[in-house]
């Protein structure tokens, strides 16, 4: 098959690419001119890819003939995001990818989404927007369009500034205190792993969907995040001590904030996928830097 991925050389992103990569598909990547490669410069030179800023979308699908394409490019509104740069990132973006796809009569359309309930913030609405015209299309065209809404994903290799990484870069560091929430609340954490190999079942069986298909994708178990934080804190302390005082309730939570988020992974195991790596295993892998077998 023929495959396009936007946000290549994104968390998600490069580790699809791996995947796909290596199970012998053509891979066609979208990333921007200022993107780190760092995630894949072991096979960038094996790469065909285009700056999404330089190339326009509509001279990509002409030159190629894609089976599939999977849209992964987010917005969080970290890094002081607009509103406008959100909307333009989150729902213009893939919308414009759609409408291409089903104009050039596309397999299917693989979309990246949240749990996240539309009103909680503007990352949340925008990621909603684009799901609310991917129903509209899928009613009146033959491209099969997919929605993935992943729970909190984590791993090797993430971005830095998100609340994992950034979590345990502060307790190596010792700093002196960190500000957190009660922790209460409920988060299903899944590994970039299991997540891949979820979209490796859905690609395998895109011929059975229909037109408009959608899979929550994250452990089906909750843990609170004080017990994860705290889980965090004990692997740590086995190399050195972690004297970080963690203030739980220090911080509001947000309005409208969802106390347990939990994935339904039931269409996901009817495909024969579930997961496999288990929190303890998850946290020792990014402690560790261990890459094999993700």
């Amino acid at each position: 098959m023929t495959i396009l991925i936007t946000g290549v050389t994104g968390f998600l992103g490069s580790y699809l690419l791996h995947m796909f990569k290596e199970q012998g598909h053509t891979v066609i990547g979208i990333k921007r001119t200022t993107s780190n490669t760092y995630r894949i410069d072991d096979i960038v030179n094996n790469c065909i890819l285009y700056d999404g800023d330089v190339t326009a979308l509509e001279d990509i699908y002409k030159e190629h003939i894609f089976d599939i394409v999977i849209n992964t490019v987010t917005a969080y509104g970290r890094k002081d995001n607009s509103i406008a740069t959100i909307i333009e990132t989150n729902l213009l973006f893939g919308l414009k990818l759609l409408e291409l796809s089903v104009k050039h009569n596309i397999n299917a359309f693989i979309n990246t989404d949240t749990l996240l309930d539309r009103n909680i913030n503007t990352y949340a609405l925008s990621k909603a927007q684009l799901v609310d015209w991917m129903k509209y299309f899928s009613q009146i065209s033959t491209t099969k369009i997919i929605n993935i809404k992943i729970e909190h994903m984590y791993g090797l290799l993430d971005d830095e500034n998100k609340f994992i990484y950034w979590l345990i870069n502060q307790l190596k560091q010792n700093v002196k205190e960190i500000d957190l929430t009660s922790g209460i609340q409920k988060r299903d954490f899944i590994y970039i792993s299991d997540i891949v190999k979820a979209y490796e079942n859905i690609v395998e069986n895109i011929n059975v969907f229909n037109t408009y298909e959608e899979f929550e994708l994250g452990t089906g178990k909750s843990i609170e995040v004080k017990k994860f934080i705290e889980l965090i804190t004990r692997k740590l302390n086995k190399e050195h001590t972690v004297n970080t005082q963690l203030n739980f309730g220090a911080i509001k939570y947000r309005e409208g904030e969802n106390m347990n988020m939990c994935a339904d992974i039931t269409n996901l195991e009817k495909l024969g996928w579930k997961p496999v790596i288990g929190f303890e295993e998850g946290i020792k892998k990014i402690i560790d830097g261990e890459r094999k077998d993700d």
